[in-house]
């Protein structure tokens, strides 16, 4: 695994998110409650980007056909065992530079 550098902190808004693609990763990052979250940007439903759903009760809801998934772990609200992928999220702040959202994602 390996930290990843993914946006600034100021290009997120809260409650929304933002679609990331790095090293082969298609990410969608969010804010929710003051706290970055990152998933695959993929619903294993029909395909949808995750990156354009709403977030509601701590789960971003896919835009396409209203699938909640928890951002904490990825599950599916209401059907434990489907899930999406989740990755450690931490904001890092350089020295007179803007935060980091970064990742930790597998080493590509």
């Amino acid at each position: 695994m390996s930290w990843t550098s993914l946006c600034d902190l100021s290009e997120l808004e809260e409650g929304g998110g933002k679609y990331v693609e790095i090293g082969g990763f298609q990410l969608a990052v969010f804010l929710n409650k003051g706290k970055v979250y990152v998933t695959d940007n993929t619903c294993p439903h029909a395909g949808g980007s995750l990156s354009g759903g709403v977030i509601q009760d701590d789960c971003v809801v896919c835009p396409w056909h209203a699938w909640p998934f928890r951002l904490d772990n990825g599950q599916l609200r209401d059907m434990p065992g489907c899930a999406i992928t989740t990755y450690k999220s931490r904001v890092v702040e350089p020295a007179d530079r803007p935060k980091i959202v970064q990742a930790n994602l597998p080493i590509f």
